[in-house]
């Protein structure tokens, strides 16, 4: 089947881009207004902050909805010289140029401005936009250097974008909710609106850093892809028959356009770690407490069994450690009451690099759904690289994942998602298409009881219990007689999803119910002739079958695949240190001809 006709087909089937076309009766709200007024009310006052010179022509945009990748070559073919120079530095190199003064602040806030402008335009992947805001700080930023001859922090001039949780002074945050506009929070009249600032926010501001722009997020949180009804349903920029991801798949694809330099995520449950996946990125979801979640709207806000944390999304390991270092200098325990009073711990990070070699744990699969070939072939490929590099690799065979997905759905959504329901009734919207799981029978669930909630948590406790118990066992395996350093799996069996159609969460969920830390490593992309399903695959499980009948090499062909590196609770520095040194094995791998056929 041709692209255009398999893409129309999948369009058909989705909330199409930026546009509502529900059949849901249509239903006024305070105001008198539609929740479809509202909505398309929103999009056009955030198009709206595109500069003039920043809209891209209607036979552009055709033109992109024609294309199976709009990620690279295409997007960089609309820019001009100084845009697409600057778009392509990652943060080292863009904070050595505004230190030598070889690039201003307002260069670089505005290259990323006009490249975010344009992603948008091809994606829907902004929620807020704040440009005009961005450059007047850029401009402050400029002249702070003028006076001093040097940098305010360690991100100066460096531009970012969050997910639409983070609440940024001057920009709306809506959470995908209609009824969230106008609004703090869903409450009218709070004197808050657009006034607070997450604190996570300020010390990023502080830093230096310049947020230009809020990403898209699915209504809620509580999906694996993203739609919403204010801004559509999300594409993924690789490969548009596939999604983006979610919950933060706006900042995936953003990221993946290059429309921002580093973002930052939430995750309860793979949020983070599958966009960055699905994108072909880099991130690190941090144990609880590392990162501060101050001050940041949520789905769920009371529960603090399993807590949300903030991610970070980049190009590289470098840049992710440089802005996880530069958060924890400003000592944000001191601030928040559930940050952790931890440092960060250089010994921990220089202790693997200079370790002759690693012990890893790799697990090709988890026995019930194995990989899509790509994932799988990607998982090969790391394999090779690190072995020929002299690290150790020890076959993963943890405890059950099944069990692991019981306890995160009784603990994350155990409440029957009240307040997702009351949220959509602020503007009388339904819920997208990704969310109707959590309502089955068009209403909220009945919440489980106290007692079964406190069952779960005790299950949790044992679960951590006999997880940790294993990760010790390994120590009889290793060569140094100490536990593994990390461990290798895949994030999801996907490279990247097919709209409505991710089902199985046994690789990312358990690291929640642990709040083990996590990197995301992207490894190469998705070969229709190289990633074929054997002929003689024989699934282990029903689940397994299933997950096989969805591959197709045409429609998966370019999609990034990538790994997941996963390490114990709150040893970030000593994770991104392993994830560094499997990526300079990788990288050495592929530029002597490896893609993990041989």
């Amino acid at each position: 089947m041709a692209y255009s006709s398999i893409f129309s087909s999948l369009v058909s089937v989705l909330v199409p881009l930026g546009v509502d076309r529900s059949t849901a009766s249509t239903t006024s709200t305070m105001s008198g207004e539609s929740w479809q007024d509202i909505a398309a009310r929103k999009r056009e006052e955030t198009n709206a902050k595109i500069k003039p010179e920043w809209v891209l022509s209607a036979s552009v945009l055709d033109a992109a909805k024609k294309r199976r990748a709009i990620a690279g070559e295409f997007i960089e073919s609309l820019l001009d010289d100084e845009t697409r120079h600057i778009t392509g530095l990652d943060v080292p190199e863009l904070s050595r140029s505004l230190e030598n003064g070889s690039l201003r602040s307002v260069q670089v806030v505005t290259a990323f401005c006009k490249r975010a402008a344009f992603a948008h335009q091809l994606n829907h992947n902004l929620l807020e936009i704040g440009f005009d805001q961005a450059i007047e700080r850029a401009k402050d930023l400029d002249e702070y250097y003028n006076i001093h001859r040097r940098l305010i922090g360690p991100l100066h001039g460096i531009p970012i974008t969050l997910k639409d949780q983070f609440h940024v002074k001057g920009m709306e945050t809506t959470m995908g909710y209609v009824g969230w506009v106008g609004t703090f929070e869903g409450k009218r009249g709070t004197g808050k609106e657009k006034k607070v600032e997450s604190e996570l926010v300020g010390e990023l501001i502080r830093l230096g850093a310049v947020p230009i722009a809020k990403t898209s997020l699915v209504t809620s949180l509580w999906s694996p892809e993203t739609n919403n009804h204010i801004s559509g349903y999300v594409w993924n920029p690789y490969n548009q028959l596939l999604s983006a991801g979610g919950s933060s798949g706006g900042e995936g694809a953003l990221q993946a356009l290059r429309g921002s330099i580093i973002g930052f995520g939430t995750d309860i449950g793979g949020s983070v770690s599958m966009p960055a996946s699905y994108n072909g990125l880099f991130c690190i979801k941090p144990s609880f407490g590392r990162i501060s979640f101050k001050d940041v709207a949520n789905s769920g806000p009371g529960q603090q069994v399993m807590p949300t944390v903030a991610g970070i999304i980049g190009h590289s390991v470098t840049a992710i450690s440089l802005v996880f270092k530069s958060v924890i200098s400003t000592e944000p325990w001191q601030r928040d009451p559930y940050a952790l009073p931890i440092p960060y711990r250089d010994d921990l990070h220089r202790e693997v690099r200079d370790a002759e070699r690693l012990n890893l744990g790799f697990m090709e699969d988890d026995g019930i759904v194995r990989p899509h070939p790509p994932i799988a072939r990607a998982l090969r490929m790391v394999k090779k690289a690190l072995e020929n590099e002299g690290h150790k690799l020890i076959p993963w065979k943890q405890p059950s994942s099944d069990e692991a997905v019981k306890i995160h759905t009784a603990i994350a959504r155990g409440d029957g998602c009240l307040d997702v329901w009351e949220n959509l009734k602020l503007s009388g919207e339904p819920p997208v298409p990704e969310i109707s799981h959590i309502f089955p029978e068009g209403k909220p669930c009945t919440p489980i009881s106290l007692i079964d909630y406190e069952n779960s948590s005790i299950e949790m406790k044992k679960y951590r219990e006999s997880y940790l118990a294993y990760w010790d066992s390994t120590a009889k395996e290793t060569d140094n007689g100490l536990p593994v350093d990390a461990v290798i799996l895949p994030v999801t069996p996907y490279a990247a999803v097919l709209p409505k159609k991710s089902f199985y969460f046994g690789y990312n969920c358990f690291i929640n119910v642990l709040d083990y830390t996590s990197v995301v490593v992207p490894v190469t992309l998705a070969d229709k002739d190289l990633d074929v399903v054997e002929s003689s695959f024989k699934p282990v499980t029903k689940r397994d079958q299933t997950n096989m009948d969805l591959y197709d090499p045409d429609i998966y062909h370019g999609a990034p695949a990538s790994i997941h590196i996963m390490g114990r609770r709150l040893d970030e520095e000593r994770l991104l240190a392993v994830a560094e040194r499997v990526t300079e094995a990788l990288e050495k791998y592929k530029a002597s001809g490896g893609n993990g056929t041989d």
